[in-house]
């Protein structure tokens, strides 16, 4: 069965506004989201790290046309609604973000991430009156479609070595006064701060497991108020780590145990099309 856009969009939202908190796993490629949809997820994320780490490169190297063939790959081959990690935008000025808002809905997204990150090493977090602009034109972007498009804000404090808990949850305020319908700051260190931040604002938090020592379960996550929790770059990297693990014990070994622990042919042509 195939669904609309605007349906897809619908059962995003809705997911965002259930009783317990879900987990929207994050896909590098149209295989990686048969799967995952195959397991029983009810929504697909991108990843800019896995998307860049694709194209053999490190994340934040990939252009917008890139990463948009990035998510239109995805969205062609699952029903699940999709949501991309858009990075910065693209761009510095509010203008950039909106039309790259504009530029994933086309693309068959019904969501996506803006973070406040500049890409400035010697100023890495954009000023919190630009970061809320850039927002307001994100949402603004997103209320003009014939489809409710759920636009995620980050705060990037904690990755950029700013882990300023007043300074994080002022710009999330900010973001869900401009009008972003999920907030997110990835990289809080501890549950206490993670129900610091969902207590301190009103919109559905996402948190983001894949850092060891600060990724917490379902149940946990969820009783400390987030309502969406991601997963980065850590299937892909533990995709990765399959990959170099067998490819180690062939090179150093000589063997190939790896095939005991690995899917067969048919399993894994399971999850795709005929």
């Amino acid at each position: 069965m195939s669904f609309t856009q605007q349906e897809k969009a619908h059962h995003f939202r809705a997911l965002h506004q259930g009783r317990h908190a879900f987990v929207i796993a994050n896909a590098w490629d149209a295989g990686s989201a048969r799967i995952l949809a195959g397991l029983g997820f009810t929504a697909i994320a991108t990843s800019s790290g896995a998307a860049a780490g694709v194209l053999g490169r490190r994340d934040g190297r990939i252009s917008r046309d890139e990463a948009l063939a990035h998510c239109r790959a995805i969205v062609s081959a699952t029903d699940l609604p999709v949501s991309a990690d858009l990075e910065n935008g693209f761009g510095d000025a509010p203008s950039d973000a909106g039309k790259t808002i504009l530029m994933a809905a086309e693309a068959g997204l019904v969501g996506g991430s803006l973070e406040d990150f500049s890409g400035n090493p010697d100023a890495p977090l954009y000023p919190l009156s630009q970061a809320a602009l850039r927002v307001a034109a994100a949402v603004e972007a997103a209320r003009s479609l014939p489809f409710p498009f759920t636009l995620t804000a980050r705060s990037e404090n904690y990755l950029r070595g700013n882990p300023d808990l007043d300074d994080t949850i002022a710009r999330l305020q900010a973001f869900e006064r401009a009008g972003a319908d999920v907030l997110f700051a990835p990289g809080l260190p501890d549950l206490a701060t993670v129900r610091s931040v969902c207590s301190a604002v009103g919109k559905p938090v996402n948190f983001m497991v894949g850092i060891k020592g600060k990724s917490f379960s379902v149940a946990e996550l969820q009783a400390a108020g987030v309502r969406r929790i991601s997963l980065a770059t850590s299937l892909y990297r533990a995709a990765m780590t399959g990959l170099v693990e067998a490819a180690r014990e062939v090179k150093e070994q000589g063997t190939f145990s790896y095939l005991d622990r690995s899917l067969s042919s048919a399993e894994l042509n399971g999850f795709m099309q005929p």
